[in-house]
């Protein structure tokens, strides 16, 4: 059924519940590839001399979207407060090596990933979430196009 608007404030409105669902969306696509790559740094490196606990590997958070005003935020990243299992590092020490592609600091191997860098590469530098976005707009009969 049509909404009819008179101005910006009912656009906005009747705007929302599909900014926030394709936010949703995005933001799912983003938790997706963070935990891929992840995944592919846990692959890229097998430890002899410790057992994993798997914390970093379950760090990803993904907040759903909030209205903030005008605008729909989501939130991606990885939850350092609660890597407290390492023995001398941070859990912003870890999160900063495994961007780095080390393992503990100072072990690199030639396939690690860079966890986060390389989400950002296959998300938002690839153009991904503005194709993303463009089809899940124009899914809901909104006419756009990527200029």
């Amino acid at each position: 059924m049509a909404k009819k608007v008179s101005n910006m404030k009912q656009l906005q409105k009747a705007l929302m519940p599909t900014m926030v669902n394709m936010t949703e969306a995005l933001a799912e696509r983003v938790y997706e590839t963070l935990n891929h790559f992840l995944q592919e740094y846990y692959n890229s490196y097998s430890p002899e001399y410790y057992r994993r606990q798997f914390d970093f590997l379950r760090s990803a958070i993904k907040v759903n979207p909030v209205v903030k005003g005008n605008k729909v935020i989501a939130s991606v990243y990885i939850d350092t407060d609660h890597l407290d299992n390492y023995y001398s590092a941070t859990g912003e020490e870890v999160a900063s090596w495994a961007n780095q592609g080390l393992h503990g600091g100072m072990v690199g191997v030639g396939r690690t990933p860079h966890v986060w860098d390389d989400t950002v590469k296959n998300t938002v530098d690839n153009g991904e979430l503005l194709r993303l976005a463009v089809d899940y707009l124009k899914s809901k009969g909104i006419p756009v196009s990527r200029g």
